[in-house]
Parts: C-alpha cells; structure tokens; sequence
C-alpha cells in the first residue's frame, strides 16, 4: 500500500471515530480567594481524592489570570460566567451611583428579593437554559450576591439565609422552595455542621503557616504561648458557617442533594451545577493568607472536595462529568505583615478630604457623593448647576487624589472614556470601567495596601499578581492530566464550557475556548 492510500485510510477512520462523549454534567466550582501558589503550597498535607486528584489528573492551566483592576468577587464571578470584562458585563461592584439621582443602586437588590435586575450581559446558565431548553442549571453558594451573580437570570439559585441560616431563594426566582429543602430548613440540618469551637484537623507540627489567632492547635504544648488574639466574635450561626470552613461543607452538602434530587446529569442533554464557596474569602479577609486558620480551612475543603467528588462521579452515569475548579480572585498579604500599621488606605477620610478641596475650588456643597472598591462618585447635578466642565473637575480630583499615601494611580472616567490604554496599569483600569456605573476618579493603590474596613486584614481587588493570579484545572470527561503554562485569561471559560455543553457562547463572550478542552 502506497504512501497515499495509507493517508486516505487514516483520513477515513478519523472521519468515523466517535467524537468525545459530551458530558452530562458540567459542574464549575468556585473557591473564594484561592491564589494560584495555595494548591502547590499545601500539597503536602492534601489527600490523595480531593485536590491532589484534580492536579495530577486533570489539566491545569498554571497561568490563569483576570485582567482588570476591580478583582472582587462581584466583578469576577460575572467575569468568569459570562466570558466577558467589566467594561463589557457592567458589573463594577456590589452597587454603584445612579448620576441623575444621586442614589445608589444595588446589584442584586429588588422589590422581589435578591436577583439578576441589572444584569447587562447573559451568563453560561441563561444560556444554556436558552438554547437548550431539556438542559437544568443550578446555583449554589453561602452568599446571595454570590449565587444571584453567576446564575443570572437562569435556573435554579439557592444561598444561606442571614438569619436563620436556612437555605433559601426569591421570588425573582421561585415563589416556592422544593420539599426537600423545606425538609432540611425545618430540621435545622446547616446547625448539625457548626462546632463550639474551631479546632484543628492536624497536629501543630503540619501546619506551614505560623500565624494563629482563633483556632484550638491539636498537638500543642499546654504549657506553650498559643499566640492567639481571639480576633472574630462570631454572634450569630450565619456567622460560624460562613467564617469556619463549615460554610464550605454545608455548600458542597446541599450540592450533593441538589445532583439527585434534580438528577443532574441523569440523560445526556447537559445539565449545570453552580458551586461557589464564600467562606475562603471570608476567612482569607478575617485572618489573612499567613494564617493557620486559613490553611485548616483548606485542608478540610480538600477533605470536603474529595467526599463531593466520589459521590458526585458515582452519582452520573458512567463518571461523564467535567469539573472545573478556580477562583474568584486571590489575596493580598495581611495589611500587618511588614508590622506596617500605615499600610491601610482610610476611604472615609479620603471621601471628606476631598470634599472639603472641592469646597475651596468651587463653593460650599456636596461635592462627593459616594466611595466604594476604589471608585469616588461626584454629584454632576451640583457640578452643571456651577457652571462647571466635569472633565476638568473630574481631572483636578485625581491630581489631587495622588498626594494621599497608598495611591499608585488615579484615572478620570473622561480619560477612560475618550483614550485607548493598550498596555500598563491603564489598561487594566480600563478593563473595569463601565460608562454608565463606574466613578468619576477610579484609584489604584500601591502593592499591599487594602481599603480599611471591619473584620479585614486581607483584602482583593486590585491589579497585582496576588489578586489577579488564580487555579484553573478542569478534571473528568474530556480533560486528561496535563499542564499548560502560557498565559490563560479567565474570559475563555465560559467559552470553553460552552463548547464542551454544545451551545453558542454567550452573547457578550469575549475570551477563545481553550483548545486542550475543546479539541479533545
């Protein structure tokens, strides 16, 4: 057989293998403020089933990144689930200023509870729900903005009630909880995961981080100063789930009910799992990544994961399940771990400073009406009844902006608005501005520095590596172990998903499918 008839068989056979099964299930899995070094930091003490299965069986992407300045959980989980920047999804934060009012508008807040009302751009959810009507979506996190954030308008979306800590929805998206649920909510089953204290899952001497505050060390020298600071006090049960790593089991828990009580993955029109799992981020903010608290808590979601993992491959027929784990963003170093008291950046002050400027450049009045992640709001109503050209007061307020300690830069919205940054810190600024929502001066601090705030000695959004360096593996069908180390931007998940699900990306996508996955 010649050269040539070789080629035209092979061709032939290609041409009639089987494609790759599509999976049933597609379930993505949120970790909040995991940095990308945490995984291979605390490997030592992981368990073989939990994520060490997702790193040596799975494809790992080593240099994932989100491209913007604004790296909260809002802005990234609507990143992450529609495949697009801030500056295309809208979503800058949990609230923002409406400027013909002067009245500050809540993400997820309406007259029929927590929901998608200013949603811009479709998630994954909304549409594969749309274009594959068989296919179910569901949402699971401790938070509502959370749950409310990646779901969309789409499926079914549950999270933690504040009060009682019983798992609930509203009306935007169902006038009446499953039984099931119900069930759970009157037994009190998320009160069974909560402890008197928290102790550690492994002896002292395991541990790599040396920073203790609240936790119970097993394996400690009575005799030995514990270090301790008793920082939190926690008053409430909401609160012992969702600054413990309980939070985490009592999500992952209510995933496993929700996979076969809906019988996720049950027939081969893909189905959806939303995970997203809060209390990392509020532990990581309460204690900071140095700590030992912050270490046990992922040593026992590893634990956790491992459980969820077995149960969830032997749930879905013939283990036809993708898996995707990442996070929202990462952290920064504890603002105390230079012993550098200085090292917070007072919002405030800064709002009433820069009022009191404005005062002596034009007149007493209500210059500023708003500060939040890095945005200041002016009011434009009193800055045309002045007279006034916005574009220069917005510009004289960054000037002025730079002379405060912590403040790297300072952008006005009209040079955001009217120039192209195709590189440096601008850029990445300009990623997270959206015309109609985002400030009049955004800042950006210097490395290290976060916004002083309650019960927060780490903090996220902002451009640095620590925040903007995350874990991206996919594990099971369709992804085999193997590492890519170029440079991934989290806008190509939801592309890639879509691909793997057999829909049409999302409408405002702009990441590309990543072809590890998508070509297997």
């Amino acid at each position: 057989m010649n050269k040539r008839l070789i080629l035209l068989a092979i061709a032939a056979l290609t041409a009639f293998a089987p494609a790759a099964a599509q999976p049933r299930l597609i379930v993505q899995i949120v970790v909040g403020s995991m940095r990308a070094g945490d995984l291979d930091r605390y490997a030592v003490n992981f368990d073989e089933d939990g994520f060490l299965r997702l790193t040596e069986r799975g494809t790992v992407y080593s240099d994932a990144r989100y491209d913007y300045l604004q790296t909260t959980t809002p802005v990234s989980l609507a990143t992450l689930v529609t495949g697009a920047m801030p500056s295309t999804h809208g979503v800058i934060g949990p609230r923002w200023v409406d400027y013909t009012t002067n009245r500050t508008v809540s993400l997820i807040d309406g007259r029929r509870g927590p929901g998608a009302y200013h949603r811009i751009a479709p998630t994954l959810a909304e549409t594969l729900l749309d274009q594959s009507p068989e296919s179910q979506a569901v949402t699971i996190a401790a938070e509502a903005m959370s749950a409310v954030v990646m779901a969309g308008r789409g499926g079914e979306v549950f999270w933690l009630d504040s009060t009682r800590c019983d798992w609930v929805s509203s009306p935007y998206y169902t006038e009446q909880l499953p039984e099931w649920i119900e069930r759970s909510n009157r037994e009190r089953y998320n009160l069974s995961y909560i402890g008197l204290e928290w102790r550690s899952l492994l002896e002292k001497s395991r541990y790599l981080n040396t920073r203790q505050h609240d936790i119970v060390l097993l394996g400690r020298n009575k005799k030995e100063d514990t270090n301790g600071q008793g920082r939190l006090k926690l008053t409430s049960d909401y609160e012992r789930l969702l600054y413990t790593p309980a939070g985490n089991t009592a999500v992952l828990g209510l995933a496993k009910q929700a996979i076969a009580q809906y019988r996720l993955g049950a027939d081969r029109t893909p189905d959806l799992l939303n995970i997203c799992l809060d209390s990392p981020r509020r532990i990581a903010e309460a204690y900071g990544p140095e700590s030992i608290e912050v270490e046990d808590m992922y040593y026992r979601l590893d634990r956790d994961l491992a459980d969820f993992l077995t149960f969830l491959f032997a749930q879905v027929k013939d283990g036809n399940v993708l898996v995707v784990v990442t996070s929202d963003h990462g952290t920064s170093p504890s603002y105390d771990a230079g012993q550098q008291e200085a090292e917070r950046f007072n919002s405030r002050q800064f709002e009433v400073i820069v009022n009191g400027f404005l005062n002596v450049r034009y007149g007493t009045g209500d210059w500023v009406v708003a500060y939040g992640d890095k945005s200041l709001w002016l009011n434009h109503n009193l800055i045309y009844e002045r007279g006034l050209n916005l574009a220069e007061v917005q510009n004289e307020v960054a000037i002025f902006a730079m002379q405060f300690s912590g403040v790297s830069h300072a952008l006005a919205a009209t040079a955001m608005r009217t120039s192209y940054f195709g590189s440096g810190y601008a850029r990445k600024m300009q990623n997270s501005f959206y015309p109609r929502r985002s400030g009049d001066v955004i800042l950006n601090l210097m490395p290290g520095w976060i916004e002083e705030q309650e019960r927060c000695w780490s903090m996220s959004g902002s451009m640095y590596g620590y925040d903007t360096e995350v874990p991206l593996i996919f594990y099971g069908q369709g992804a085999g172990p193997l590492r890519v180390n170029r440079r991934v931007e989290m806008t190509a998940v939801t592309p890639t998903l879509a691909r793997v699900a057999g829909v049409r990306e999302p409408a405002a996508a702009e990441g590309t499918a990543l072809e590890e996955i998508v070509d297997l």
